[in-house]
C-alpha cells in the first residue's frame, strides 16, 4: 500500500460500490452506470488498487460445496501479553482458520474457524491449544447464517483433504 493518503470521492465509491456487488462487472458497464469512460474507469481502478483501498478479487462459495460443513468462532486467552504478530505467525500455519482478529474484552483474538465436521474442528483447536502462550480457549458453533449474502457466510478455500 502506498503511504500517501489515497484521494476517495463519489465516483471512486460508486466504482467500489459496483465492484463489491458484482466483482466482475465490466469497466463499461461501471462507466455506463456513472457516467465514465471504461477507460477512466479502469485508471480509476488501478489507481484504488495502487493505493491499497482494492485489495484484491475474489469468488465467494457457498462452504459446504468445498467440503466446509463446520463452523465456529473461537475466542483465545493467551499467557501474559502475546504480541499480534506472534499470533498471526500461528494461525497462518492452519487453514482452517478464515479469519482472526485482535479484540477488546477478555479474550486475546477471535478466530473463525472452518471444518470437514466437528472431529475435524476439534483436531484444529487441539492444534491451536498446543501453542506454549495460548492458556485456554472457548468455542462458540454457528448453527446458520441470519446473513446468508454475508461474506462471512462464503468460503474462499476448499476444505483440506
Amino acid at each position: 500500500m502506498n503511504s500517501r493518503t489515497p484521494s476517495f470521492d463519489d465516483l471512486d465509491r460508486k466504482i467500489t460500490t459496483a465492484l463489491m456487488a458484482n466483482a466482475r462487472t465490466s469497466f463499461a458497464e461501471i462507466g455506463a452506470a456513472i457516467g465514465l469512460s471504461a477507460t477512466a474507469v479502469k485508471r480509476r481502478v488501478d489507481r484504488l488498487r495502487e493505493t491499497g483501498v482494492i485489495t484484491g478479487f475474489t469468488a465467494t462459495v457457498r462452504p459446504s460445496a468445498l467440503g466446509w460443513r463446520t463452523e465456529a468462532y473461537v475466542e483465545v486467552y493467551c499467557e501474559g501479553a502475546a504480541p499480534p504478530r506472534r499470533l498471526a505467525e500461528v494461525v497462518r500455519n492452519h487453514p482452517e482458520i478464515t479469519a482472526a482478529m485482535t479484540v477488546t474484552g477478555g479474550a486475546d483474538a477471535l478466530l473463525h474457524v472452518r471444518a470437514r465436521d466437528v472431529e475435524h474442528f476439534e483436531e484444529v483447536l487441539e492444534r491451536i491449544r498446543t501453542e506454549p502462550f495460548i492458556r485456554k480457549t472457548i468455542s462458540v458453533m454457528v448453527l446458520s447464517h441470519l446473513l446468508p449474502d454475508s461474506p462471512e457466510a462464503g468460503a474462499t478455500q476448499a476444505a483440506p483433504e
